[in-house]
């Protein structure tokens, strides 16, 4: 049992610690965290309208954002969701995520979003190349491992990597997220007993 328990909190540390290593990497480009606070608060602000959007885990940590961005208060939607209204005009914003750089339906709906006049920031670790990015008005850069990128030389087996194809990326993103909340929690002068009134009460 004490082996198991020691087992497990290595691999939790050590998963931990590759997470946290993604938001220590240099760019030139400004820090992601920044990005997507900044690009929700002017939404918030010109009272628009959040939709997000996101493909497999991607779209599940989305959605996730989605519904804390609702017990901020905002008015936060997931693309394809029946209750889900139009996207209109500059003041809302669709958070879209392509960490491989691009997939045939997150381009599809970027380019809807952008026809009809919106925002469009696109979260992705191939900011230069990916197809995604060149739809959008915004782009937040996660430094992290994806199947763009995880097909390297085998490794032997006692040496499988701990965040397999593009976990390292999806579980970065759940990272920044709560950042984004705790962050818009104080921007939006939103109180921890506020948030927590506007959960549901239906379970």
């Amino acid at each position: 049992m004490a082996s198991s328990a020691t087992s497990m909190t290595t691999l939790a540390s050590e998963m931990c610690s590759q997470i946290s290593s993604v938001f220590s990497r240099t760019s030139s480009r400004p820090p992601v965290l920044d990005v997507v606070v900044d690009e929700i608060a002017i939404t918030a602000t010109a009272k628009g309208r959040i939709f997000v959007h996101g493909v497999g885990r991607e779209g599940l940590m989305l959605k996730a954002l989605c519904m804390r961005l609702a017990h901020l208060g905002l008015s936060a939607h997931c693309v394809g969701d029946v209750n889900a209204p139009p996207i209109s005009s500059s003041s809302d914003l669709l958070l879209a995520s392509a960490g491989p750089g691009g997939f045939s339906t997150v381009d599809a709906i970027c380019g809807v979003a952008r026809s009809n006049g919106a925002r469009v920031l696109v979260l992705t670790a191939q900011p230069d190349s990916g197809s995604a990015a060149k739809l959008a008005t915004a782009i937040g850069y996660i430094p992290a491992q994806t199947m763009a990128d995880d097909q390297g030389p085998a490794p032997p087996e006692e040496s499988r990597p701990l965040l397999p194809m593009g976990s390292l990326y999806e579980g970065a993103m759940f990272v920044l997220f709560e950042m984004v909340v705790f962050r818009l929690g104080e921007v939006l002068g939103e109180s921890p007993a506020a948030v927590r009134s506007r959960h549901t009460n239906l379970e």
